[in-house]
């Protein structure tokens, strides 16, 4: 690495990468490495995903309390965002403001989708996941908690 600091696009390209599948859908499948971890950001997540053909980059999803964009690098998808969808590529930028609607991307091309990735690190955030009916409670040093939305009440991003 050429400093903590600054990353060469083949320092990048040689970061660990892991495969993630998502814990409330196998379909989100993607491998995924972070130059931001890799740089020391602690409270910006930067990471790229790569996703299979067919493949989503995350469950259907929203965040109360955090930010996120995504940029594309590379590869075709169809970006579905509340009730819309569209396709994107190469250079489409797509910001999703916590308390939005629900977002995910899914990789309708023939090759990979590399998608550049980043999204606030709060120690706490509520995301649920309308098609599966569920929430994840995030606290800082404790596990996450995943519940049946029936079980609790609704949120109000309103506030």
């Amino acid at each position: 690495m050429s400093n903590r600091y600054h990353l060469t696009p083949a320092e990048i390209a040689s970061l660990p990468a892991s495969l993630n599948i998502h814990p409330v859908s196998s379909e989100a499948r993607r491998t995924i490495s972070s130059p931001g971890d890799a740089t020391g950001l602690t409270t910006l997540g930067v990471n790229i995903f790569v996703v299979a053909p067919g493949d989503k980059s995350t469950e259907y999803h929203v965040h109360a309390c955090e930010d996120e964009a995504v940029y594309v690098l590379s590869g075709i998808g169809t970006a579905r965002t509340g009730n819309d969808t569209h396709s994107v590529g190469p250079g489409d930028f797509i910001g999703y403001p916590k308390g939005g609607p629900a977002h995910e991307i899914r990789n309708t091309g023939d090759g990979l989708l590399q998608l550049l990735v980043i999204g606030q690190r709060l120690s706490e955030d509520v995301i649920d996941y309308p098609n599966q009916d569920k929430r994840l409670y995030r606290y800082a040093g404790r596990a996450n908690d995943l519940v049946d939305k029936e079980r609790v009440s609704p949120l109000d991003f309103a506030d």
